[in-house]
């Protein structure tokens, strides 16, 4: 055998190795469904301490909007939504946990970006929270607007979107700011209760949630501006399309449900007696769409019973029967919001 045809048996055979090690490795993240089946248990990454969201009740139960949608999805897949395990979790360890595979959804409190999306061995979902970065001060500082806040001390989180959101705010306005980084944002919010900074910067339905926390709720105010846009989104190990398109289409379930007026204590009414065809489809009446994603026919049926829909489970934790927050433009787009989920046909 001449050289040139050793070289040319040598560069096919490297190349179908390099296939099929390719192939083995993408049937390897096409596992998350079948794992998480064979565990009997949907594990999620939670972030930690956060009243509304992802917060011990007084049993000691993790309860919150996080925590819901994470019973969502179990419900979704396993048929039982106390099948969870959650995880409290700061930003920089939830990203580690999304690539080596140890968890299986973080569900909410970490915003979009293109830094984050791509090339991070993650994949964000859909936004389930629009939010916006605010500024939250004492109300002895006197101050009634972050363009006052020249020269003053912040305490911000490490690898957190606070500190280019902030840097860039100042920048606009001319202003010139100090800052404190911590390692993550309950270590940055003991810092500001604690008097170590002037300002507390976060997402503003966050500031809500973390104001509560405080020692001294009372003495601490949020001030107007909203200096970003925050779009919040679950996020699932990347290169796994069943599994990123079922945590997608559990959330959009939760939203069309309460666009139709479908609730956790009339779902079993309006699937025996809805004659809307959409209901029927999203109810698993009609239509296969639970086949298409490796589930039964009534996935969204089992969402919707075990939480309700997107509006109640707002209602329960950050809305009037929880942290009393307005939705603003998390409202249904029916309402002059921004939440809309694709059709179920």
């Amino acid at each position: 055998m001449n050289l040139g045809k050793l070289v040319f048996k040598l560069s096919i055979t490297t190349s179908l190795t390099i296939a099929v090690l390719g192939l083995a490795v993408s049937e390897t993240k096409a596992d998350r469904l079948a794992e998480v089946k064979k565990a009997g248990i949907l594990h999620c990454g939670v972030v930690p301490g956060v009243p509304g969201y992802a917060f011990p009740n007084k049993e000691g139960k993790m309860v919150g909007f996080d925590v819901d949608l994470c019973k969502s999805i179990a419900a979704a897949v396993l048929g039982d939504a106390n099948k969870i395990k959650t995880t409290k979790m700061k930003l920089p360890v939830a990203f580690n946990a999304m690539k080596a595979g140890t968890v299986d959804v973080v569900t909410h409190r970490f915003t979009w970006t293109f830094g984050r999306d791509v090339g991070q061995g993650l994949d964000f979902t859909r936004v389930m929270v629009f939010d916006g970065q605010g500024f939250m001060v004492r109300k002895k500082l006197g101050v009634t607007s972050g363009k006052q806040l020249d020269g003053a001390t912040f305490c911000l989180t490490t690898g957190a979107t606070t500190e280019s959101n902030v840097s860039d705010f100042f920048r606009t306005h001319n202003m010139k700011f100090k800052q404190v980084t911590f390692g993550s944002m309950g270590e940055a919010q003991k810092a500001y209760d604690q008097g170590r900074c002037d300002v507390f910067v976060t997402d503003k339905f966050g500031l809500g949630a973390r104001r509560l926390a405080m020692t001294n709720p009372k003495e601490h105010v949020i001030l107007p501006e909203t200096i970003s846009n925050e779009p919040i989104s679950p996020m699932v190990p990347h290169g796994d399309q069943v599994w990123r398109d079922i945590v997608v289409w559990t959330l959009n379930a939760l939203i069309a449900a309460e666009e139709y007026g479908i609730t956790q204590s009339n779902v079993d009414q309006m699937s025996n007696s809805s004659k809307n065809p959409f209901v029927q489809r999203l109810l698993g009446k009609t239509g296969k769409f639970g086949g298409k994603i490796g589930l039964g026919n009534q996935w969204a049926y089992r969402a919707i019973k075990a939480v309700g829909n997107y509006g109640e489970i707002w209602e329960r934790n950050l809305g009037k029967d929880g942290l009393g927050m307005a939705r603003g433009k998390n409202e249904l787009y029916t309402k002059g919001g921004l939440l809309i989920a694709p059709p179920f046909r």
